[in-house]
């Protein structure tokens, strides 16, 4: 997809009229600049003067419907994406509406932070200033320094650690600074698509291959022809579909679901996993032969308490984006609400950081954000079991990563730091790594036999 001019709105295309001022208010109150529409006749004459950055859609609409609508904007506007917004007894469209082109749909009634995490990931980046990364922690940076070393390959880059540690960001570096930057970023959330619909998404489908199916529709595979394909979560990917995937990965062609050609792929592909993918490949729901086709450059993103220096730039970032888009670019932390945001644990990560930020900019009752504004939740008690295994001293503050360092070395030193910093608890430590716990108990036996624990 093509960056966009800075602070393009969302188009909201709704009927009910206490519902279209609903979806807007959500909107608005997160930070985005929205459009708002009672038809689709309306949604085109729009469209035809005024770019947008997404359309969010409902299906049932007169005289022209959501899925009338989506057809349309592909036909006109073939980057631009589309979410629909169906009630439950209209999941047969929804599913049609995925086969035309359509990004995701939201079942109807949805929470709004479910609205808000399809916007986030389906618009169209206001900016190439909207992919720059704040690596201002040793941890963050070496990793920044890797991620710019295996941009000027072509190498699978697999990309692994908690939600939200931001590994959408790595990935959009990589693409920036890699030979294909010019062209075409493609994300795709192997998670949030259904089954039925993922093997025509991702590889595309001709005319007539499945009922429905009217006219030819590119997969994702092909609309990243000389860019990147981001195939995010993969180890949430059906078995059956893996073994498709790794056969496009060898012969460096796709096939479109009824097509009779193969049409051959010029694109890099970076994946990303929140699992222990060893662990997946044990437990036989993930294809070995997939995972080390996928892992030839593998990158571990530190969760966000073991980069603490990145904590109060990435708030600064956030609060002038947010505050700038709210209105009020005069936003500044407290110095008593920095320290407050370093002492937290952040079990979600930068983006649960981000979402207290925004949270604080509509709270804040000046433009001094202090630590009552950001309503952090205090960590309860927790009863820690004490293992006899007692981390070394240089392990009780993140590792400095060098550029040069081996990728083993800085998972050790996250793994060390996180077990120190829960004091000493398997459980809680496998917990914050996102790593089963007899998976730990591996790792940290062969660290005591290399002498890197003591006991």
């Amino acid at each position: 997809m093509k960056a966009m001019a800075a602070g393009l709105p969302i188009l909201v295309v709704e009927d009910d009229a206490a519902l279209r001022e609903a979806l807007s208010d959500t909107l608005e109150l997160a930070g985005q600049s929205v459009l708002a529409v009672a038809d689709g006749d309306e949604a085109l004459q729009l469209l035809a003067r005024q770019s947008v950055s997404l359309v969010v859609s409902d299906v049932r609409m007169l005289p022209i419907d959501g899925i009338t609508l989506l057809k349309e904007i592909r036909s006109r506007f073939p980057e631009l994406p589309v979410v629909l917004m169906t009630a439950f007894g209209d999941v047969d469209r929804a599913v049609e509406a995925m086969r035309a082109g359509a990004c995701d749909f939201l079942l109807k009634p949805f929470e709004p932070q479910a609205l808000l995490e399809h916007v986030m990931r389906y618009r169209l980046p206001e900016s190439l200033e909207d992919d720059r990364v704040i690596a201002s922690d040793p941890a963050s940076s070496g990793l920044f320094a890797l991620a710019r070393r295996v941009a000027q390959s072509d190498a699978t880059v697999l990309l692994t650690g908690e939600s939200g540690v931001g590994k959408e960001v790595v990935a959009r570096y990589i693409h920036r600074n890699s030979g294909r930057g010019g062209g075409p970023f493609v994300a795709i959330n192997c998670a949030a698509i259904p089954d039925s619909l993922l093997e025509a998404t991702l590889f595309g489908h001709d005319k007539g291959a499945f009922s429905g199916a009217q006219q030819a529709q590119a997969g994702k595979f092909e609309q990243a022809q000389n860019g990147t394909l981001l195939l995010d979560e993969v180890t949430e990917m059906p078995l059956a579909l893996q073994a498709k995937l790794l056969r496009v990965l060898q012969e460096r062609e796709v096939e479109r679901v009824g097509g009779k050609r193969p049409i051959a792929l010029d694109i890099r592909i970076i994946a990303t996993s929140n699992r222990d993918i060893a662990d997946s490949v044990a437990r036989g729901v993930f294809r070995e032969d997939l995972f080390y086709r996928l892992n030839v450059f593998p990158l571990l993103i530190p969760a966000l308490r073991q980069r603490n220096l990145d904590i109060v730039p990435l708030a600064r970032h956030f609060l002038a984006a947010h505050g700038g888009r709210a209105g009020r670019p005069r936003l500044r932390l407290s110095s008593a609400a920095e320290a407050a945001l370093q002492r937290h644990s952040w079990p979600g990560n930068v983006r649960e950081l981000e979402n207290i930020i925004q949270r604080a900019v509509i709270l804040a009752a000046g433009d001094i954000v202090d630590v009552d504004a950001l309503h952090l939740v205090v960590d309860r008690a927790i009863d820690r079991q004490v293992i006899e295994d007692n981390v070394e001293p240089a392990c009780t503050r993140p590792a400095q990563v060098e550029a040069s360092e081996d990728l083993r070395d800085v998972e050790r030193a996250h793994i060390l730091h996180t077990l120190q910093a829960v004091g000493g608890s398997r459980k809680l430590a496998g917990q914050r790594l996102g790593m089963p716990e007899r998976t730990l108990r591996y790792k940290l036996r062969q660290y005591r036999l290399e002498g890197y624990l003591k006991g």
